[in-house]
């Protein structure tokens, strides 16, 4: 199969290397330098240095390409207080960040990248470094991308169509059963002029379930891996929703971190969809008044609704057998 090609959409800014594309490198670790090289090859980019701590100077230099890749497994105040500085710095500049980490330190990454869109890696594998440089540079406002490679356009494309159809079938849950043509919601003192008009009332949203009942749940989907090859069952939207349905029943907060291990997927793929969650509005990012660097991640208000019809659906059937 040919390599990819992709190039600049003005032809006269590519580098001398031919149309490779250049992007800025951070990693204290040879080892890691040598894998994103070694990605970075595979298509065609050309690294050039790039010093993260200078973020913290005065007048720090202007970036050296508009794709950084920047690995940060550690959580020192340095390194922390420069990521948040480039964060503020790329999303007002419109460079795109591929930040890669270890599990231990996503949490505090993870809060320091709330401005940018950065796509964060947790010790990914190359084929993981592949598809973020190819969904960096897709990203950059004055890029074109003349050709990606079939495997990786099918793979963005699969993943967006099954977050927007998961998205859909929430959204016509929250409406409510039976809702038919949605107007609007009706204020609480609407008053029709007759049964004709009550249809359109959207039905009152029903309670979550007891978080006990959701936690039984996901119990019970974890069980089966221990009998059966658990990626027959992969269904990390499914998880991520049922895990934040039930801390928001006990009004706990659900680190990125916690998301992740719930989700049942590795950590980069688990971050994928909770990206595409968020920008489909399923979950909400939430600042942690008390410390700006961390974060944590909602169930939006349209998918606690959609989650709580669900449930309500279930216990209508529950009846049924009893």
């Amino acid at each position: 199969m040919a390599q990819a090609n992709f190039v600049y959409a003005d032809e006269t800014s590519v580098v001398d290397s031919g149309e490779a594309f250049c992007a800025g490198v951070y990693s204290a670790r040879p080892a890691t330098t040598a894998l994103i090289r070694e990605a970075a090859e595979a298509v065609g980019w050309v690294l050039l240095d790039y010093d993260l701590l200078a973020e913290l100077d005065q007048a720090p230099p202007p970036f050296p390409a508009d794709v950084l890749v920047v690995d940060c497994p550690v959580q020192d105040g340095a390194t922390l207080a420069a990521l948040v500085h480039l964060d503020m710095r790329a999303a007002r500049e419109g460079a795109r960040l591929v930040v890669s980490t270890t599990l231990s330190a996503l949490d505090a990454v993870f809060g320091c990248l709330g401005q940018s869109d950065a796509d964060i890696l947790v010790e990914p594998t190359k084929g993981e470094r592949v598809i973020a440089l190819a969904r960096a540079l897709a990203k950059v406002r004055h890029m074109g991308v003349r050709e990606l490679s079939e495997s990786d356009r099918v793979t963005l494309l699969r993943l967006t169509e099954q977050v927007g159809q998961i998205a859909a079938q929430l959204d016509r849950l929250s409406s409510g059963e039976g809702a038919g043509l949605r107007l609007g919601s009706p204020s609480d003192t609407f008053n029709g002029a007759g049964e004709g008009d009550r249809k359109f009332m959207r039905t009152p949203r029903p309670p979550l379930p007891d978080a006990r009942l959701v936690r039984l749940i996901i119990r019970h989907r974890q069980l089966r891996s221990q009998f059966i090859d658990g990626e027959l069952f992969a269904d990390p939207a499914w998880d991520i929703l049922l895990d934040l349905t039930a801390a928001r029943v006990e009004h706990t907060r659900v680190s990125v971190t916690s998301l992740c291990i719930a989700s049942g997927v590795p950590p980069t793929t688990a971050l994928r969809w909770i990206s595409q969650m968020v920008e489909a509005g399923l979950l909400e990012r939430i600042e942690d008044e008390t410390d700006r660097r961390r974060a944590f991640i909602e169930l939006s208000d349209k998918a606690a609704e959609a989650m709580a019809r669900y449930f309500h659906e279930l216990g209508k059937d529950a009846r049924l057998l009893a």
